[in-house]
């Protein structure tokens, strides 16, 4: 689990920070089109692979108890932004697939060495809900990555004694 924790950690921060990268600039930018999407689709389907495995391992797996130090609001809290951003990571590369799927000038959905087949019909209203869905919830993901990252922070800097320190858990 641990593993799948740091490794599904960069990975989506580094597709957020792709995506708002190569939306950001003008349709002008070769690189945009020549390199940006395919990677951005390629880690974005290896990220829901990883995603999924996660919830997999994590549904099969005795969890860790959560330190004695917490409050009872703050292990509800965790709990909730963790079940949150193992829905998301499967979510939001859903959201793109079928983002990419339903885009009328789509070029496919790459996959490394193959292309995933778009099982959605062409359809450019549904692309605009399906990239308004991806935008959102990618952007709700960062925000819950964020509030996990401040709380880790926080227990480990500012609460006092090791009673609430969580670090030590994902380590």
């Amino acid at each position: 689990m641990r593993l799948l924790h740091w490794t599904r950690g960069p990975l989506i921060l580094g597709l957020i920070a792709l995506g708002w990268t190569m939306t950001s600039l003008p349709d002008s930018t070769a690189a945009k089109f020549e390199w940006m999407y395919p990677v951005h689709k390629e880690f974005g389907v290896l990220a829901f692979l990883i995603g999924s495995l996660a919830l997999i391992v994590r549904s099969r797996s005795a969890l860790p108890h959560h330190p004695a130090g917490l409050a009872r609001w703050e292990v509800m809290l965790s709990s909730i932004v963790q079940y949150a951003m193992l829905v998301l990571a499967i979510v939001v590369p859903l959201m793109g697939y079928a983002m990419s799927s339903s885009f009328t000038q789509s070029d496919g959905v790459p996959f490394f060495v193959t292309d995933l087949p778009e099982l959605l019909p062409k359809n450019d209203r549904a692309f605009a809900l399906f990239a308004l869905a991806h935008k959102t919830l990618a952007y709700t993901l960062l925000g819950l990555v964020v509030l996990h990252v401040m709380g880790v922070l926080k227990h480990r800097f500012l609460d006092r004694g090791q009673a609430a320190d969580v670090l030590p858990r994902m380590l």
